[in-house]
């Protein structure tokens, strides 16, 4: 299969920006609710950085990415999990879940960010042969991926945002079979992108969610 390695190294080029937020201030989310909840470890390991690096997963940040954006043409991929501490939130379950939540509601902030960008660049006139172009692709790709984002970590599969939330939720027994299944969540998660089932399953909402953003700036 012929890679077109310019295309790749632009596709990088506008969406290194947008990706590298998106999944940084995501993690971060996560921190800041866990320690105001009652839990520091996030603060302790210094992962309240906003600084990339400190979020960079060998899996999820590198080779998910590339692989990604060599065999479909776009980029997808996540950052090392902020380490929390359920047993020192002041109340556990539920504490759990606003801290889940916290993720996918940052990427959702950022893709309404986004889209004003977006807004911004058109009312600029932003054309292929000019520079603000550029930030109008940005700005695509920002809305595009925060929106996917937001969805797939919401799916109810631990350890994602949304397997958290269901943790919280369910009653004793049954979260302890969910624990169980946890060491399992991102063999599955691979299975699912593997077979090409995963789009399947988030692209409807993403498209719901999408149009909802974008028609709130007015696009």
């Amino acid at each position: 299969m012929p890679f077109d390695l310019a295309q790749i190294l632009q596709t990088v080029s506008v969406a290194a920006i947008p990706i590298l937020f998106a999944i940084t201030l995501h993690e971060v989310a996560h921190g800041w609710v866990a320690r105001s909840c009652g839990d520091r470890t996030a603060e302790m390991l210094g992962r309240l950085s906003l600084n990339p690096l400190k979020h960079v997963d060998p899996v999820g940040t590198l080779l998910v990415p590339t692989l990604t954006l060599l065999f479909t043409g776009f980029l997808f991929g996540w950052a090392k999990p902020v380490p929390v501490n359920f047993n020192a939130l002041r109340r556990p379950k539920q504490d759990m879940i606003l801290v889940a939540i916290a993720g996918p509601l940052s990427n959702l902030v950022m893709a309404l960010f986004w889209a004003l960008v977006l807004k911004a660049t058109l009312l600029l006139g932003a054309a292929p042969d000019n520079s603000v172009y550029f930030f109008l692709r940005m700005a695509e790709i920002g809305v595009f991926f925060n929106v996917l984002l937001a969805v797939f970590n919401f799916m109810p599969i631990p350890p994602l945002d949304g397997g958290r939330v269901l943790r919280g939720l369910v009653s004793e027994s049954l979260g302890k079979l969910l624990d169980r299944v946890e060491p399992f969540g991102l063999i599955i998660v691979v299975g699912l992108l593997y077979m090409g089932w995963l789009w399947a399953l988030v692209e409807p909402l993403m498209t719901i969610i999408k149009s909802l953003i974008l028609s709130m700036v007015g696009l």
